[in-house]
């Protein structure tokens, strides 16, 4: 979305693309899953009074618009892609099939998963974690709009603590708003770390891949209180 307020801003799909490429440029396999509150959030349709598993169908299939938008942004970077959907659409998108998607990674396509988990009631944050688990992956890279996690919304708290690392129960017992606590749990139930950063900022996927110091790391922990320090 970038600064606008509804859709798909072309600029911003391009410097995603970007920085994908370079993060590809290691050696990386990287899969991406992607939201669609630019085109339609499910949550918001049900305040308005739409039933809620017909507004998380609207939901995942605008995942599917981002996809297919950030495909098209990657090939012209040219990096090969391949887009899976949880929900069929043969004509769009290759239906989610485990082993094809972890072969696609293997010959050093991007795999776009695309429509959540093909169910209601789940966030594209619990599919970024149910994908993770599937394909084995090392790590979930949270891109967001801030640059870590904090103890409150630095939006409306200047003085809100940045977390470098938090285990994953600091993170479900403090109540953050990180992700849903379904994908925590299952991260922390398979210890899979999870890196949380600023999506906008450059070189920070490809950073974050390479071990280097971006965000806030969400870990099993080890007994220790969750580190942090005011900014």
């Amino acid at each position: 979305m970038g600064r606008r307020p509804f859709g798909i801003d072309p600029e911003t799909v391009k410097h995603i693309a970007s920085e994908i490429r370079r993060t590809c440029e290691t050696g990386a396999e990287v899969a991406v899953v992607v939201g669609g509150g630019n085109i339609f959030r499910g949550m918001e349709a049900v305040s308005m009074g739409i039933e809620r598993v017909s507004a998380d169908n609207m939901g995942m299939l605008a995942t599917v618009i981002n996809a297919l938008a950030l495909q098209n942004a990657l090939e012209r970077e040219g990096v090969p892609t391949r887009v899976q959907s949880a929900i069929k659409m043969e004509e769009l998108a290759e239906p989610y099939i485990r082993r094809r998607a972890q072969r696609h990674l293997e010959k050093g396509r991007v795999v776009i998963f695309a429509a959540g988990t093909g169910n209601p009631f789940f966030t594209t944050d619990t599919a970024a974690a149910l994908r993770a688990m599937e394909i084995g992956a090392d790590v979930i890279l949270k891109a967001t709009k801030v640059d870590g996690v904090y103890s409150e919304d630095p939006f409306k708290n200047p003085k809100a603590k940045k977390f470098d690392r938090i285990s994953f129960m600091d993170v479900l017992n403090k109540g953050l708003q990180v992700m849903d606590s379904t994908a925590i749990s299952l991260c922390m139930d398979n210890d899979l770390p999870i890196v949380v950063f600023n999506l906008m900022g450059k070189s920070n996927i490809r950073n974050a891949v390479m071990g280097r110091k971006v965000g806030t790391i969400i870990w099993k922990g080890d007994g220790k209180r969750a580190e942090g320090k005011d900014r």
